[in-house]
């Protein structure tokens, strides 16, 4: 209900603007409870969120290699506006990648922070019971989590082999275009192809996690 007012990786780069690293998560965490926002919750908003960008790559990824196939059957005066498409398609690209490393870091953050702030909780305890319940349940959502950052992780590590490869055709592009180096284009499509399955197979094994880490937060 409060996705609509407040976005935290956008107030925690206008905080990180002026002022220490540390007084400012501090700043914002308090904020946030103000607000009625636990860090639990903060951690769920960010794994929905990353989610959100992990679908948005795979179908921007898509969409480039989609414009460089359709680049081979240009000819003559089309083949300057493919390119400038399929350049546009790389740049969405290149900002996409970033948005997902950035809401990764954030997710790796905020659980930091709430298993760092929940260990602390546990010794505050006066009921032996409790405290051993509460260890346990940290341990269990600890575990979790550590599933889905390895899984998050993977997924971003594929980003760049795809990247890489459509940065390579537009800088070869940029200079070459003619009827030979759109011919080259096939073979290239094939390949990228093949390492963009890999990115989409990672991405969506990394999005189950994020469902599942979700319903138990």
């Amino acid at each position: 209900m409060f996705a609509h007012l407040f976005r935290p990786a956008l107030l925690s780069l206008a905080c990180l603007s002026v002022l220490p690293f540390t007084g400012c998560q501090t700043a914002y965490y308090a904020a946030m409870e103000q607000i009625g926002l636990e860090k639990r919750d903060l951690l769920k908003h960010a794994v929905k969120s990353a989610r959100r960008e992990q679908e948005d790559t795979v179908e921007t990824f898509q969409d480039a290699l989609t414009q460089l196939k359709a680049m081979t059957g240009y000819d003559g005066g089309e083949l300057e506006r493919g390119y400038n498409r399929f350049k546009a398609e790389y740049d969405d690209c290149e900002s996409q990648a970033r948005q997902v490393r950035s809401r990764i870091a954030e997710v790796d953050r905020v659980a930091r922070d709430l298993f760092r702030e929940w260990e602390g909780e546990i010794a505050e305890y006066t009921d032996p019971g409790l405290a051993a319940s509460s260890r346990s349940q940290l341990a269990q959502t600890r575990s979790r989590f550590s599933q889905l950052s390895a899984s998050l992780h993977a997924a971003e590590a594929t980003i760049e082999p795809v990247l890489s490869r459509f940065r390579d055709q537009v800088l070869y592009l940029k200079h070459n275009l003619n009827a030979a180096a759109i011919g080259s284009l096939r073979g290239q499509a094939s390949s990228i192809q093949s390492d963009l399955s890999r990115l989409i197979h990672r991405m969506e094994s990394a999005i189950q996690e994020s469902d599942r880490i979700v319903k138990t937060l």
